[in-house]
């Protein structure tokens, strides 16, 4: 079956559905979530269409569309083994998340205002769907400009739904947020100028344009890689750059918290489809620095994370150490390293929307942040106990769930680089696995202190959260079951395309 235009139909339908939301809010209160939910429902089942389509042995999917003909702009989507796979992911993560906001809201508002405002929820589900459409843009965008567009849909959104719900200082939190975002932006940007300065173009493609290796241009490729590289870093958090994450992470609203987890890691993406798809020559020579960085920043985040006794600033942290996991695989340039660093990525937002959606259930229904006020909590919320139980296995590569498979995988190319590199990159593996072992302790510490254990009688009276908040949780779960049991659903797109750069360890 053929849907026309179905690319940009991911775009346009939640973007048509945020006026919908803003027509409908009055009559329909915090219920408007189900308009955000249909909208990104069918954006899914549209990128599920084109997915299976490539599976089978399709065609990649391209949309051209014409945006400013008179300096060659062409407003451009792409589905290809790469972006699809990430596409899909992110669509679920923001399908799911959309429901479990509408109760969550519900309460953030009843805290924040002492009643439910109908017009709160249509600033909330109008940013959440511009979100979407930024990250699922980022996803498919063939021009660069196209791409920072939809980086900086990203990042206005985010800022208000952080300064409008957030916690504690909110509002400068925000504002900080906002400046070190816009600043890696600003270093992307100072990317791609100078790649339209030597050909004349902002298409994705230009980056593999000779002329950025004529010599009449010096090392200017390289700049261009080490602009893109370093703005991404920043927006990715990575160890000296990490200072703004764990307070933004850590304060903004938690339904929003999924969200801010994958914008964080969609760096990962892009670095894997500008530099290692257009620029691998010039990528190479960041690549064992990158996974040093990766290294550091692992390591720094889980211990840093150990040490947290509020949930909501445990799993900030967490993710400034898990998302340089997929950086250490993208570093390894192998097929193997790259191909399991991308699959960890979207491994890891699924199982950090679960854990931080938890934090969010527990929040909501005891009031408590601080773990050392917890316990015993899975007699009074096992639904809730259970998802934690399961996003806790995904995180830490327990089988059979999509965690192990990334990650097992993700090494192997890592010690790949390693045995065919030098003792440094043996010793960067090596290191890499050892550090693994902090992931185990930093999630499966908190499940035992909140879910397991003397209840505390100040808890006595707490019940399980709403079936809203639970349901879409579990059907992420069993997606995420279902791909570790059969990971060729994932690693039939990612190694297809990782097998296709000119990387080490390739497939045989």
């Amino acid at each position: 079956m053929s849907v026309p235009y179905i690319l940009l139909q991911t775009i346009v339908v939640p973007l048509v559905a945020t006026g919908v939301v803003y027509l409908l809010h009055a009559r329909l209160g915090r219920r408007v979530g189900w308009v955000a939910f249909v909208a990104l429902f069918y954006t899914s089942a549209l990128l599920v269409l084109v997915g299976s389509g490539i599976y089978a042995g399709g065609k990649q999917v391209e949309e051209y569309y014409p945006w400013a003909p008179s300096v060659g702009l062409t407003f451009g989507f792409l589905a290809d083994n790469l972006s699809l796979p990430v596409a899909l992911i992110m669509s679920l993560v923001c399908t799911a998340t959309a429901v479990y906001s509408m109760p969550y809201m519900k309460h953030r508002l009843e805290v924040m205002f002492g009643e439910e405002r109908s017009q709160q929820y249509a600033l909330y589900y109008v940013n959440f769907l511009l979100l979407a459409v930024g990250l699922i843009g980022v996803s498919l965008s063939t021009n660069l400009i196209e791409l920072y567009m939809f980086v900086e849909l990203m990042l206005i959104p985010s800022f208000f739904l952080m300064s409008l719900f957030g916690y504690v200082d909110r509002e400068r939190i925000a504002v900080m947020y906002f400046i070190w975002n816009h600043l890696g932006a600003f270093l992307f940007l100072a990317g791609v100028i100078l790649v339209f300065a030597v050909t004349g173009s902002f298409d994705v493609t230009a980056l593999a344009d000779p002329r950025l290796v004529d010599p009449r241009h010096g090392t200017l490729g390289y700049w261009v890689a080490g602009l893109i590289l370093v703005g991404w870093l920043v927006k990715m958090a990575v160890f000296g750059l990490h200072m703004w994450l764990p307070y933004a992470h850590a304060e903004h609203p938690t339904s929003f918290a999924p969200i801010m987890a994958t914008i964080v890691g969609v760096g990962n993406y892009v670095l894997a489809r500008l530099l290692l798809s257009e620029m691998p020559g010039f990528f190479q020579p960041f690549a064992f620095p990158l996974m040093v960085m990766a290294l550091i920043t692992m390591v720094y985040g889980g211990a840093v994370t150990l040490v947290q006794d509020d949930v909501k600033y445990l799993y900030a942290w967490s993710t400034i150490s898990q998302n340089a996991y997929s950086l250490l695989g993208l570093g390894s340039f192998t097929v193997f390293g790259v191909s399991g660093g991308v699959f960890y990525f979207l491994s890891h937002i699924v199982g950090k929307c679960v854990l931080f959606s938890v934090a969010g259930i527990v929040l909501a229904q005891t009031g408590v942040r601080d773990i050392r006020k917890m316990g015993g909590l899975a007699s009074k919320m096992p639904l809730t106990a259970t998802l934690c139980v399961l996003g806790t296995l995904i995180l830490s590569a327990v089988p059979p769930l999509s965690g192990f498979q990334a990650e097992w995988i993700m090494f192997v190319g890592i010690f790949t680089q390693g045995t065919l590199g030098t003792s440094a990159n043996l010793t960067v593996a090596v290191l890499g696995i050892i550090g693994t072992t902090l992931t185990v302790g930093y999630t499966f510490w908190p499940l035992r202190k909140i879910f397991f254990g003397p209840l505390p009688q100040t808890l006595g009276e707490v019940h399980e959260a709403p079936m809203t908040m639970i349901a879409p949780l579990f059907a992420l779960t069993v997606i995420m079951v279902v791909v570790g049991i059969y990971p060729d659903l994932l690693l039939k797109f990612l190694s297809s395309y990782a097998s296709g750069l000119p990387l080490r360890g390739g497939l045989a």
